[in-house]
């Protein structure tokens, strides 16, 4: 298993964006953790405890209402809104990801999937009630993060709500940052698409020093 180095994690990510491949490293790390999901850098193994009290706060209306969660890495919250009664599907692009999700929740009512957000499925457009998006724009660069924004409002069914988690920033700091946290202006990108904004949580994040954040609630009419 290999030790985390945040300096080569970078240089690794940006040497993918130059060659127009942002999407190539991400099964790299999970296929360092080894089977142990526990060592992957990135996950909290447990669920957001903001996706968890937005699920309280929003019960199910009717059975059987499907979720989406994008990017999943390993699993705690596509399970959190199965836990919440949901239908839930969960892709990530990175192979090993989805072998860590199905070795470790062997019992699972989630679909765990390979897919890729900007080649999903057909049969997803318009589909879902619920999409959970957690820090996937943030690691991707320039275009494909208007891209990855709109992938996601078009897995919307009408009436549906898109959740966003997200690191965030001050507009004109940390522009080269790795991951590139969103700005207020890049976030509100998701009303110029057309969804209504119902919830917006800037907050900072337990770590030393703190890491600003937002989480945001959006609905398709």
């Amino acid at each position: 298993m290999k030790v985390f180095d945040p300096v080569a994690y970078k240089n690794m990510v940006r040497d993918f964006q130059e060659r127009d491949e942002p999407l190539g490293w991400f099964d790299s790390i999970y296929s360092d953790a080894e089977g142990d999901f526990s060592a992957v850098f990135w996950a909290d193994l447990e669920a957001s405890p903001y996706l968890t009290q937005w699920l309280k706060e929003n019960p199910l209306k009717a059975e059987k209402k499907s979720a989406i969660a994008i990017g999943c890495g390993v699993g705690d919250d596509a399970e959190e809104m199965a836990n919440y009664g949901f239908d839930v599907t969960a892709f990530d692009i990175a192979p090993t990801a989805i072998e860590l999700c199905k070795n470790r929740y062997t019992q699972s009512k989630v679909k765990y999937l390979v897919a890729d957000l900007f080649d999903y499925p057909k049969t997803w457009q318009g589909r879902f009630d619920l999409v959970y998006e957690c820090n996937t724009i943030q690691v991707l660069p320039g275009k494909y993060r208007k891209q990855a924004m709109q992938a996601m409002v078009s897995l919307l069914a009408k009436g549906g709500t898109l959740l966003v988690s997200c690191r965030s920033r001050k507009s004109g700091e940390q522009e080269e940052d790795i991951p590139l946290p969103l700005d207020k202006i890049e976030i509100d990108t998701f009303k110029s698409m057309g969804l209504k904004e119902e919830h917006f949580l800037a907050y900072d994040d337990s770590q030393e020093p703190p890491v600003p954040h937002f989480f945001v609630a959006y609905t398709k009419e």
